[in-house]
């Protein structure tokens, strides 16, 4: 049992804190001009997420044992509701208290979803209060919400990953838990960069954006030994893991991750990447 979990915290350490490390190298040598390129990666990487999400952890969350095991339909559709709105409330309450520390937010005009990087993470909010000198505990607080914000955007990616390794754990290196690392490891590439474009071109420097891009994927592990732990528990803590894991990444695209990326990219491009990573999603859990 140790060895899967130190198997679970290497792998989700690289998809994580590498995978976003190097986004964030790449968004220190891109700057402000890759805001549309991680707009279109953010949402294709989204469209396979949700793709993997509906077409097979919720399905392996209905039936965790199998066809000849119990139906846990109503369980899982509870569970989902609950991952969805335990994420939407958390996200409220960080945007209702940056809102009012950033001018422009106040704007009655000024749409209700980020249409900026520097929105994404909530490093406007940090980027005021780094102007005031006098205001070091504020600057602390800005800095805890901005790093908040981007925790609920990696943990349930973490909670996916190991309750995926819950459910089969057996194909350590080849099975849906290993499969969904790899491509989150892709998508906290353009996540990364989200990060260290605004921090850079807030004033922070490039080694200490790139750093704190790093260490924003460290969520996902703690979020893959959490949903890993509790799907080991019994067959409906398996089903419940997968459950909430699934509404809250369900709520990271459709209630963020799309809205942002439209935004930002000023189109509806990004629902056609979506729609080509829901595609792609879809065909990699029938593979």
């Amino acid at each position: 049992m140790l060895e899967n979990y130190l198997w679970i915290i290497l792998v989700t350490f690289i998809a994580g804190v590498i995978g976003t490390g190097l986004g964030g190298a790449i968004g220190a040598l891109f700057g402000r001009g890759s805001n549309k390129t991680i707009s279109l990666l953010l949402s294709f990487a989204a469209g396979i997420m949700l793709g993997i999400v509906t077409f097979e952890l919720m399905e392996e969350a209905i039936l965790p044992l199998g066809k000849d095991g119990p139906n846990y339909l109503w369980l899982t559709l509870l569970f989902v509701l609950v991952g969805y709105l335990v994420i939407f409330l958390l996200n409220t309450l960080i945007d209702k208290h940056t809102k009012h520390n950033v001018e422009h937010t106040s704007l009655s005009d000024h749409p209700e979803t980020a249409d900026d990087l520097d929105e994404l993470i909530h490093s406007d909010h940090y980027v005021a209060h780094k102007k005031d000198p006098t205001s070091k505990v504020s600057l602390f607080i800005a800095g805890v919400v901005m790093a908040s914000a981007i925790a609920l955007h990696n943990l349930p990616e973490g909670m996916v990953i190991g309750a995926s390794y819950a459910s089969d754990i057996t194909s350590i290196v080849s099975g849906p838990g290993f499969i969904l690392a790899l491509l989150i490891g892709f998508h906290n590439i353009p996540e990364g960069m989200a990060v260290s474009v605004p921090l850079i071109s807030g004033g922070m420097k490039k080694w200490k954006g790139i750093l704190v891009s790093a260490l924003s994927g460290l969520p996902i592990v703690l979020g893959a030994v959490l949903g890993f732990a509790v799907g080991n528990i019994s067959p409906i803590w398996l089903s419940i893991s997968l459950s909430f894991a699934s509404g809250a990444m369900i709520y990271v695209v459709f209630g963020e991750l799309l809205p942002e990326s439209i935004l930002i990219c000023k189109s509806k491009l990004p629902s056609f990447f979506i729609l080509f990573g829901l595609l792609l999603g879809f065909l990699l859990t029938k593979i």
